[in-house]
């Protein structure tokens, strides 16, 4: 299959491309869609993919995604915030380092987080088909590992004593959100 992917993400469009062997991917950039405006990771998926729709050549499928983590002593928060919430131009150290702040003296339950990841796959005559994927897990005290990218050096999945920075790009591409999501979108479209 040929799809382009509304992002702008190498890691995510390498993250993707290795959770959907054999399709082309070819990511499409920020200028093709507006910003995250919508309530859920899904309605920001749709918008992406939706505005994609008109750059993308004639024929292709176009993919979008949203994704974040989902704290439970922050009230769901950063949330669809994720990437912006230590404000315009942060990056992955401001991310951990407001995250841990905002989390000091919250224990046990309160630390309890999951990734979401949403994809949504418009057809080149407009069929929708979505694909959704979490992984649970729980919020380190402190960061961890040098692999993956975003939250991974705090985010300890539910079973592993390791964070995802330390696990390694292996183990993500085997269990990641975003794969479990790439894995329930090929199923729905296989069940097309």
């Amino acid at each position: 299959m040929r799809a382009v992917f509304a992002t702008s993400n190498a890691d995510k469009l390498r993250e993707l491309c290795r959770a959907l062997p054999g399709w082309e991917i070819e990511p499409i950039g920020p200028h093709a869609f507006p910003g995250e405006t919508g309530e859920t990771f899904y309605d920001n998926a749709l918008i992406k993919a939706s505005s994609a729709r008109a750059s993308a050549p004639s024929g292709t499928w176009v993919i979008g995604e949203d994704s974040g983590l989902v704290v439970d002593g922050l009230g769901g928060l950063p949330g669809i915030h994720s990437a912006r919430w230590a404000g315009e131009g942060a990056g992955q150290a401001e991310w951990l380092a407001k995250l841990l702040s905002e989390l000091e003296g919250i224990h046990g339950e309160g630390r309890r987080a999951r990734y979401v990841s949403e994809l949504v796959a418009l057809s080149p005559d407009g069929v929708e088909v979505r694909g959704s994927g979490t992984l649970e897990g729980r919020i380190a005290e402190q960061p961890s590992g040098r692999g993956g990218f975003g939250y991974d050096p705090v985010f300890i999945p539910e079973g592993e004593t390791q964070s995802v920075g330390e696990l390694g790009d292996e183990w993500k591409a085997e269990h990641s959100h975003r794969t479990r999501a790439a894995r329930a979108l090929r199923r729905a479209l296989e069940a097309l």
